[in-house]
């Protein structure tokens, strides 16, 4: 027997178990799955882990194609890259590259322009694991939907700004049969917006028009860089028991108004999103600030006036259609109505955790007519306080194109007025209205 032979052979099988043995036990992480979400202003890329990353990154700028480059250290790939950037017009290709080391995993995002990179860790919760979360800011999507795009929105309209909650990676409250809360506020904001632009006296702007994460305090931000005249906020409700049911509208209390105009006065905010209007104010009244205090609190205190006498409208009109769970206007301190420079309020559509209440906010016609009472009170709400120098104070009458559903008691409801004003407005001799009719609507 040749014993240098089998000592030799020996020799390098120990050697490649003790390679193979290392090898696994540096992958100690592992990626399980990776999810990219392109909004209109970046694009997001979610890494979900065994625990929490250890990586380090950089770009590659001067080269083509422009790339970031992460290192997940100790981690292995268990996900699949393929498709991930198809629906971004920022992100062309993410795929692997050798590592550093074996063990480790290196992504490499290939970029269709440059993009600073916003790169975090987030913990393992309720509904996920640990994650690496990528944000890419650029133009990443065209915007969707009826909603007008903030160059689109034209003066002397009345600017409503319309939030669908959640969105992207963030699906909101589930229901007992799987629907995402995210899914069905979506399509009631879409319809919503649809009818506000359908009125010529106003105009829609969608804070999210697609499926993709739009960051708490960027939500009113982006309503005060659209010019809104006022916010409305959709979401559906949860609970942990399918008992409760019912809409609800919210306002934002007294208590959080009075925390957000001191952070403000103090200036540590004043570049931050969450200003929104309030930093003009700051900014005109710096040398003065017990005149700034004077003004914020006004302002917030009309903003919260306004958006207790506009939540009235709509649980008026949204008791006619679905049950309240609140039949009064609620407050609390919920981020999203916080801007001090116009009313904001935040609609509860329903219960998604109460199984029939799940089933109403999945079917099209209750998300249209949902959509239709915030649109009624919102309106209403600014018959009632119109602002100057706007298409819809100054309007004595509307012209109006009749579409499929219409009847003269429903238009009548609509724009406040009445079935027999508009009948003699436009000299009508029955109540008969046919598809592409023109009517002028008195106010």
């Amino acid at each position: 027997m040749n014993t240098s032979g089998s000592s030799r052979w020996l020799a390098i099988l120990t050697g490649v178990l003790l390679w193979l043995t290392s090898t696994v036990a540096a992958a100690q992480n592992s990626i399980e799955s990776v999810r990219a979400w392109p909004s209109p202003d970046k694009t997001r890329i979610v890494f979900d882990l065994g625990q929490q990353a250890d990586y380090s990154y950089f770009t590659l700028y001067g080269s083509d194609p422009l790339r970031l480059v992460i290192d997940f250290n100790n981690t292995a790939l268990n996900a699949n890259l393929s498709e991930l950037g198809d629906a971004s017009l920022l992100v062309n290709l993410v795929r692997t590259s050798s590592p550093k080391k074996a063990g480790d995993t290196r992504i490499v995002i290939e970029l269709a322009e440059k993009s600073d990179p916003q790169i975090f860790t987030l913990p393992a919760n309720e509904s996920y694991p640990d994650r690496l979360v990528v944000d890419l800011p650029g133009k990443s999507v065209e915007r969707s939907g009826p909603a007008k795009s903030i160059a689109e929105l034209k003066d002397r309209k009345v600017t409503i700004a319309i939030d669908a909650g959640h969105g992207g990676d963030d699906p909101g409250s589930i229901g007992p049969r799987g629907t995402y809360e995210k899914n069905v506020v979506l399509k009631i904001a879409r319809a919503l917006a649809s009818m506000i632009n359908d009125d010529p006296g106003m105009q829609a702007y969608l804070i999210r028009s697609g499926d993709y994460y739009v960051d708490l305090n960027e939500r009113p931000q982006k309503a005060w860089q659209a010019k809104a005249d006022f916010f409305v906020s959709i979401h559906a409700d949860a609970f942990r028991t399918p008992q409760p049911r019912g809409g609800s509208v919210w306002v934002l209390s007294k208590r959080r108004a009075d925390s957000e105009v001191g952070r403000w006065l103090e200036g540590t905010e004043r570049k931050s999103a969450l200003l929104g209007g309030a930093e003009s104010i700051i900014r005109d009244t710096g040398h003065e600030p017990f005149l700034a205090q004077t003004l914020l609190d006004m302002s917030m205190d009309s903003s919260i006036a306004g958006a207790y006498s506009a939540s009235r409208h709509i649980i008026s009109e949204m008791s006619r259609i679905t049950k309240m769970h609140k039949t009064e206007p609620q407050a609390a301190s919920f981020a999203v109505l916080k801007s001090p420079d116009k009313p904001s309020i935040l609609v509860e559509t329903g219960f998604i955790s109460n199984p029939e209440e799940e089933r109403l906010l999945n079917s099209n016609g209750h998300q249209q007519k949902l959509a239709r009472a915030i649109y009624n009170g919102v309106r209403q709400y600014f018959i009632n306080n119109p602002l100057d120098n706007t298409l819809l104070a100054n309007q004595e009458s509307i012209e109006y194109v009749v579409k499929s559903g219409d009847s003269l008691s429903v238009l009548a409801e609509r724009y406040g007025t009445t079935v027999n004003a508009i009948k003699r407005t436009n000299n009508l001799t029955s109540s008969m209205l046919r598809i592409g009719q023109k009517l002028t609507i008195p106010r």
